[in-house]
């Protein structure tokens, strides 16, 4: 899939901004603060129908302005052309059209426009909790199967159900608990079962894009920790319930899965150095693109804000020649350091545009242009 061209009227600090794109490489280039990552944001947007950062839509609105506007187009694989619109006025619900066609349900939009985002909010991957953890593989498994997907909407709404009847002060009938409960287990165990099947195929291909960047300086691994693995998840939920009642919240779940995050045998949270974790996040997310590119029918756009940051020379050098090569799609690369893309822009070749951003203002730049 192929984002042609873009249009984006009041989104953040982004008052008017109408860009068309090269097929493969899209830079740009500017000091922090000046809307680069916004307009990464933008690109987002339109794939996951929320922002990356800030998951409360009307945040979004520029400031004393009543809405905001982004509209995409892209090209499929066969070549036909695909409009997607997204659309939200101040204390209104947002709308979100496929080729003028409004969604019934924004989860029947999730994978059409496969995307993979670097940024330095991935260090939350490392430093934050699990749930940062879960929504990794949340966001990767989602975008190719829906079957995934579904349970895990249902799993959220019966978890809910669940923790209300919990925090109830006057007693509630077991039969209204087990609705809830079977309805979690049925749909937790086909979470866990997909997550399981992910990780164990995701693994070797994570060390491998670590092991490249990294020169086979360190060893790196992933270990996947669930309520439901080897027992019925039913009976975990259930045996909880006592203790459940006194916290007012479920303990026991798919929702309290982790995904432990390994430098060699200890975590990397505790033993990574800054270009260590980069280098982990960064390979993280390059596994993260190759895996959707192999299950899917299109090629995932890559967003790459800002990552060459904590990294040393060598390290920087081996993403350059990563995304310079055939493997990738359409890039769209943010940096403070125009050295850092013209080095990039002399590895790929022709193929390229460079855009200059500033105070919101996103200009297209020639070659020769500084």
């Amino acid at each position: 899939m192929i984002l042609k061209r873009i249009s984006i009227l009041n989104y953040k600090n982004l008052e008017q901004v109408e860009l068309s794109f090269s097929p493969k490489l899209n830079c740009f280039f500017g000091q922090n603060g000046m809307g680069k990552t916004n307009l990464l944001d933008a690109i987002y947007f339109l794939s996951f129908c929320k922002s990356s950062g800030n998951p409360i839509d009307s945040q979004n609105i520029r400031h004393d302005q009543e809405f905001f506007v982004i509209q995409g187009f892209y090209e499929a694989p066969d070549g036909t052309p695909e409009e997607i619109y997204c659309g939200m006025k101040r204390r209104q619900k947002k709308q979100f059209k496929r080729n003028k066609k409004e969604y019934t349900r924004l989860s029947d939009h999730i994978g059409f426009l496969p995307l993979v985002m670097v940024s330095p909010a991935d260090s939350e991957l490392i430093a934050g909790g699990s749930d940062e953890r879960r929504r990794f593989m949340d966001v990767v498994i989602s975008q190719y199967d829906k079957e995934y997907l579904e349970a895990l909407i249902r799993y959220n709404k019966a978890l809910a159900q669940r923790n209300t009847l919990l925090k109830s002060e006057v007693p509630v009938e077991e039969e209204l608990f087990l609705i809830w409960e079977e309805m979690m287990a049925q749909a937790g165990e086909i979470v866990f079962r997909k997550r399981e099947a992910f990780i164990s195929e995701f693994i070797p291909i994570f060390q491998s894009f670590y092991s490249f960047i990294s020169q086979d300086k360190e060893q790196v691994g992933l270990t996947y920790d669930s309520h439901a693995r080897d027992v019925s998840l039913l009976d975990v939920i259930k045996a909880s319930r006592v203790r459940d009642q006194i916290m007012g919240y479920s303990l026991h779940g798919i929702h309290k899965d982790e995904l432990n995050m390994l430098l060699g045998d200890f975590p990397i949270k505790r033993e990574g150095s800054q270009g260590q974790n980069k280098t982990y996040l960064v390979a993280l997310k390059l596994a993260q693109f190759d895996f959707l590119k192999r299950t899917g029918t299109a090629v995932p756009l890559l967003l790459l804000d800002d990552i060459f940051d904590k990294l040393d020379a060598s390290r920087v050098e081996q993403i350059i020649k990563l995304v310079a090569g055939d493997n990738f799609g359409q890039i769209f690369i943010t940096d403070t350091n125009r050295e850092h893309l013209d080095r990039i822009l002399h590895k790929v070749g022709s193929d390229y545009k460079m855009f200059q951003v500033d105070q919101g203002v996103i200009t297209e730049r020639e070659e020769d242009e500084a």
